[in-house]
């Protein structure tokens, strides 16, 4: 992502984005199923949350080229937030309105 934000901020050629593009769509889609299918409750927990709105930020850049970087820039914030909050936020259940203990 680093690369991909990187390039658009100097206005690289998306065709020489697009390795760096797809490795970070297949590590993320591997990072988010691997979450999911060691519980499902981590879809409406806090790290949950953040990387479904990253992956909505990130799917709003595609649909709008013109705000691709800024989209792509909140996207890289609320991942770097939602990988670093405390453990209370991060397994933080809304459905349940308390933390979750992991397995």
């Amino acid at each position: 992502m680093a690369l991909v934000l990187g390039g658009l901020a100097f206005r690289v050629p998306d065709e020489r984005l697009h390795v760096a593009g797809v490795a970070t769509v297949l590590s993320g889609i591997l990072l988010l199923a691997i979450e999911v299918a060691r519980t499902g409750v981590f879809l409406y927990q806090g790290a949950g949350v953040a990387s479904l709105l990253k992956l909505a930020l990130l799917g709003f850049g595609l649909a709008f080229p013109v705000a691709r970087f800024e989209l792509y820039l909140a996207a890289t914030l609320v991942a770097s937030v939602g990988s670093h909050m405390s453990g209370a936020w991060r397994h933080w259940s809304i459905l349940d309105r308390k933390v979750l203990t992991p397995d």
